[in-house]
């Protein structure tokens, strides 16, 4: 099954926005969008577990294993290979200075290890997707402790409206949205040289990866 080397040949990652209602309560908004919030990001921003995240100077996961255009909810989970545990990056301090200037933030997103992520999970050991425990910790503390059922809009809905817009291919990934919580992971003096983040789908996965300053090379 080529869908367990999503990492390798897969061509886009989609992402939800304020999936979750805490979560969107804390980023500002009244209450969750009514209907998703997607964006993009390259697949070169993924970095397996162990890696490091490298932050410029100054976050559940779907892994499509067969494509379709137009899929119906009633049968969209049939189009799933299997879960990953993903983390969503974003260097707010462009994020914001984009949208200050009314332009697009992809690059806030897309920065290269900006979606660390995990294994590939089988689908059949992933029996509950809308009942998992998702966690994350920066060094000792914990940020994120949430669940996959908390979600606004769960994933057979997901699958299907991403699906009218752009058609999934084997490989994709659909990055489900993320719990309240999100906050900074930059280098700080009481972390000491680096920043590491632990986070997990309590039961199926757990990974590890070191927060670093990016050097750019002349």
């Amino acid at each position: 099954m080529r869908a367990k080397q999503f990492v390798e040949f897969g061509k886009k990652i989609i992402a939800v926005g304020k999936n979750y209602e805490a979560h969107a309560r804390e980023m500002g908004a009244a209450s969750a969008p009514k209907d998703p919030v997607l964006f993009l990001k390259p697949t070169p921003s993924y970095v397996r577990n162990g890696g490091s995240v490298l932050l410029p100077p100054g976050v559940g996961v779907v892994v499509i294993g067969k494509g379709g255009k137009d899929i119906a909810e009633s049968t969209s989970m049939d189009h799933i290979a299997g879960y990953a545990l993903a983390i969503d990056m974003t260097a707010r301090n462009l994020q914001a200075k984009a949208k200050k200037a009314g332009l697009p933030w992809a690059h806030a997103k897309g920065l290269d290890t900006f979606t660390p992520i995990s294994d590939f999970i089988p689908k059949s050991a992933v029996p509950s997707p809308h009942d998992l425990n998702l966690w994350l910790k920066v060094g000792d503390e914990l940020r994120q402790n949430g669940y996959t059922g908390d979600m606004v809009h769960n994933i057979p809905f997901l699958i299907s409206y991403v699906s009218r817009i752009m058609t999934l291919e084997e490989g994709d990934l659909l990055i489900t949205g993320t719990p309240e919580g999100v906050g900074p992971a930059a280098y700080d003096s009481a972390f000491g040289e680096f920043v590491v983040l632990t986070a997990g789908i309590t039961g199926l996965t757990d990974v590890r990866f070191r927060v670093e300053t990016r050097v750019y090379q002349a």
